[in-house]
């Protein structure tokens, strides 16, 4: 046989060997394989008849094989014989196999007996296994295994209680996470109350010592006889008392009103004014800002549907979300005129649409847009754009949900560095008439 030839029996061997022994490709099995191909394996009722039972054994031997640990061979060619045509060879190698299971080192040792023959290429035909070891027809040690699946069972059971536990660790983390969420909307809502409170307050206190100053002109003026300018003060002392009245009543309506909206009882739904719940939280949210940085400023735009009448909504839940958003806006905005010192006004945009089966709510605002390659992530649970400290990552996944629960959709429209449109969209079919 000439050296060619034979080198290419030798490789065509070696990638037999390697068929069954390692992860190989099998790209080229069909071509080294015989159609009629036949074999025995080292136990009795190992028999191959085909090339689709040879690439059985062969898928079976590699899922075995992943259950090992350190897992290696060497072969060694112990006879080789070639007709006198060189039209047909047999090779006997000897295989020594060693792997672990469960940090104990197994040995294996393997013979193999391959009959190639020659039809211009060379080709697998026949082949037998048998072992240097007893093995009472356990070729591949399945004993060994069964206890190795059993060992894995064990494993996977321990993991299994061990996610377990991670999950109800999880799931207590997440609702702390959750009840930071809405002590961080209380806080937001908290300091905008007590701007919108001020307000009111400032007036009764100044009319009050307003008042006080001139009860005591009148006093003097009647005491020197002088009825007319005591008349006249008492006129001036009574429109401030009706200015006084009307900005208590003011503070009181602030206050019943937020009492409305911090109820315990959040699952009834109930007639609210989605114009007027839209409107205050928007005041509410720039007050409360300006609160905590007194320098900044933004332009605030409305457009709420006078058609838009009572809508069945819990309240409290829905001005969250709005809440939310309006305050999420602020912070962008915010943000781009740090960046951006000149020739950008802030702008947060809330409007109301009434159609025929929705209404809308929308909050828009002239930041920097959200980057599309996260824009698919914002309603993720823990997902935030903001700095370590400043957001939970649950704002818009609790809003997104809140929304979900009325029947309805929250949809965002983005343009990097332009801006970006938040729109909550509720069924129309709970609107009812006023």
């Amino acid at each position: 046989m000439d050296t060619a030839k034979e080198k290419e029996l030798l490789q065509t061997h070696q990638y037999w060997v390697a068929s069954f022994m390692e992860d190989s490709s099998l790209d080229e099995l069909d071509s080294i394989l015989s159609h009629d191909i036949m074999g025995y394996g080292t136990t009795q009722d190992e028999k191959i008849f085909g090339r689709e039972a040879v690439k059985n054994i062969i898928e079976i031997g590699r899922q075995q094989r992943r259950l090992f640990d350190n897992y290696r061979y060497d072969l060694e060619i112990v006879k080789k014989q070639i007709s006198k045509k060189s039209d047909a060879a047999v090779i006997i190698a000897e295989i020594n196999v060693s792997y672990s299971i469960d940090r104990n080192e197994t040995l294996l040792p393997l013979r193999i007996s391959t009959v190639f023959y020659y039809d211009e290429q060379w080709k697998v035909t026949h082949w037998h296994g048998s072992l240097g070891v007893k093995t009472d027809g356990d070729t591949w040690h399945q004993n060994e295994w069964q206890c190795e699946k059993e060992r894995l069972q064990k494993l996977v059971d321990e993991q299994t209680a061990k996610l377990k536990k991670s999950l109800e660790n999880l799931k207590a983390t997440q609702s702390q996470l959750i009840q930071s969420e809405k002590m961080a909307s209380l806080g937001e809502l908290t300091a905008g109350i007590a701007h919108e409170i001020q307000n009111p307050l400032n007036f009764v206190n100044n009319f009050s010592e307003v008042n006080t100053e001139l009860i005591e002109e009148m006093q003097e003026e009647l005491k020197a006889g002088n009825t007319e300018e005591a008349i006249s003060i008492s006129d001036d002392i009574k429109e401030n008392q009706k200015k006084i009245n009307h900005h208590g009543r003011r503070a009181d309506a602030i206050v019943k009103g937020m009492l409305q909206h911090s109820r315990n009882n959040t699952s009834d739904k109930e007639a609210t004014n989605i114009n007027a719940l839209a409107d205050e939280y928007l005041r509410l949210s720039y007050h409360g800002l300006r609160a905590k940085d007194k320098s900044f400023n933004a332009k605030l735009e409305t457009d709420f549907d006078k058609s838009l009448g009572s809508v069945n909504i819990v309240a409290q839940d829905i001005g969250r979300v709005i809440l939310n958003l309006i305050t999420n806006a602020f912070y962008v905005v915010k943000k781009k005129k740090e960046q951006q010192k000149e020739g950008y006004e802030p702008t947060v945009s809330v409007y109301t649409k009434k159609k025929k089966d929705t209404i809308t709510i929308s909050v828009k605002d002239n930041g920097n847009g959200i980057p599309l390659a996260i824009k698919e992530k914002i309603f993720q649970p823990f997902f935030t754009t903001k700095p370590s400290g400043e957001g939970t990552g649950l704002g818009l996944s609790l809003s997104y949900d809140i929304v979900k629960a009325h029947g309805g959709e929250l949809k965002v429209e983005t343009h990097e560095g332009m801006g970006t449109e938040f729109t909550i969209i509720l069924p129309n079919t709970e609107i009812t008439k006023k």
